[in-house]
């Protein structure tokens, strides 16, 4: 069975009836959007396409690669903004040099991964992007029998990674970079919240999710009600106040958080972050490989020892994930990625019920092009767009029929990752990232320790 393909109208039930309402409708305005607010960017303006087909139906075939190393649809072009150690130039195409010239203070950063847009009030932007560099702590990450010792030094000696921005004026070009979080650890994945700040999240199994200000002006804050654990994304769905997170690890657990109504009373704009209970995700029913098949039902249980690190206080019955990627909260359903088994999955707010709409091992041609699933994002008009993370280092879209297209594809770059999509407030741009992309040799691009594209939208 090609799990790709829509059941008929006869054969929905209430919950498949409402998936097949967003898959078959698209779109939402721009007040929904903001409402929602759930992944890592601003609304996308305009209207983007042909209602109920989504924005990207139309797409062509993937060209040769550009001067920059990147396959596009015709239509479409790229620019590099941001090396790693080098100084942005306004127009992009940072030349420089380590430390030379540029705008700004601050070089690129290391490893760029998880970023977002927030939009200036003249018009223009900046983009948000993480700095996955590890720290003392994440060594036990990566060698477990040292996590232990090197939890404990975490607290002693401060991590490398962070993040920083590029400000934007209205017509694309960069008129600052400038750091926004520093002395952290593995900083992967995040979202720009409804409110307008960026929750970066840790990816180490002692990791938090840190709130920052794009502007440059409040000092970053700690959020220890959201966890302690290897933090890679988090979706908020403002409507309804419940924040969810995924969890970077094999035996990784789906989450949410629910503040207290103090922590957000009616009439704030936004929550405290400062008290909530932190819940994990267990599928009951026929259990988590049936939701290959139907959408099976989801009790949320309590957290424990919610201080300390969420890996060493499983909770029996709740349900592991292999390795929580990207998530993104739309319409009333929560889109989300696991990497060891190279699936989309969507849980359905309202139903209370959790189903697989994307599986490689399952998947038919020519829908079977999506692997190393990492990122998401989701356009108004009911798009997914998927980062890989390896695979053939592509962007693919979901569009709103289920059928899979390329949106771009990163050549000679095989090591590395995409990540950080998020679009410009007109959605006219996108950024990502290349997180190990960098200067070739001899000339043009290859490995590296990490650059941002834009690709410039027809």
């Amino acid at each position: 069975m090609n799990r790709l393909l829509l059941p008929t109208r006869a054969s929905l039930d209430r919950r498949d009836f409402l998936r097949a309402m967003f898959f078959s409708a698209g779109a939402v305005g721009s007040a929904s959007w903001l409402a929602a607010c759930g992944g890592n960017s601003v609304p996308l303006g305009g209207t983007g396409g042909v209602m109920g087909r989504g924005r990207f139906a139309d797409l062509g075939p993937l060209r040769d690669p550009d001067e920059n190393g990147v396959r596009t649809p015709e239509g479409f072009s790229t620019r590099v903004v941001a090396i790693n150690g080098e100084r942005p130039q306004p127009n992009g195409m940072s030349i420089s040099g380590p430390m030379g010239g540029g705008v700004g203070n601050r070089p690129w950063h290391l490893f760029p991964d998880g970023g977002g847009v927030v939009p200036r009030p003249n018009g223009g932007w900046i983009y948000v992007s993480n700095s996955e560099v590890p720290g003392a702590g994440s060594i036990g990450f990566l060698y477990p029998p040292l996590a232990p010792l090197t939890n404990t030094l975490e607290q002693l000696t401060p991590g490398l990674g962070g993040a920083g921005v590029l400000v934007f004026d209205p017509d694309g070009t960069i008129v600052d970079s400038y750091g926004i979080l520093n002395n952290t650890t593995f900083n992967c994945a995040g979202c720009i919240t409804p409110w307008g700040t960026w929750l970066s999240c840790e990816e180490f199994p002692n990791g938090q999710v840190w709130e920052t200000d794009p502007f440059g002006v409040n000092a970053a804050v700690a959020r220890p009600t959201l966890g302690f654990f290897s933090h890679e994304a988090i979706a908020i769905d403002a409507a309804s106040r419940v924040f969810y997170l995924t969890e970077d690890l094999p035996d990784g657990r789906f989450w949410r958080w629910l503040p207290d109504a103090s922590d957000w009373p009616e009439g704030a704009d936004r929550p405290a972050l400062q008290n909530g209970r932190l819940q994990v995700l267990a599928v009951r029913g026929d259990g988590i490989e049936a939701t290959l098949n139907r959408p099976q039902p989801v009790e949320w249980v309590d957290a424990i020892n919610v201080d300390r690190p969420q890996d060493l206080h499983r909770i029996e019955g709740t349900t592991a994930f292999d390795g929580g990627e990207g998530v993104w909260f739309f319409n009333g359903f929560v889109y989300f990625s696991t990497k060891g088994d190279e699936r989309i999955w969507c849980y359905d707010t309202v139903g209370q019920t959790l189903e697989v709409i994307y599986d490689l091992a399952t998947a038919e041609a020519p829908n079977d092009i999506l692997s190393g699933v990492d990122n998401i994002t989701i356009t108004p008009q009911g798009d997914i767009l998927v980062a890989e993370d390896g695979g053939d280092m592509q962007v693919v879209i979901i569009l709103p029929d289920r059928t899979l297209k390329p949106l771009l594809q990163i050549v000679g770059q095989d090591a590395s990752e995409i990540a950080g999509i998020s679009f410009t407030p007109d959605g006219k741009r996108m950024y990502f990232t290349s997180d190990r992309g960098g200067r070739a040799p001899g000339g043009g691009y290859g490995l590296g320790l990490g650059m941002l594209y834009e690709l410039q939208l027809p």
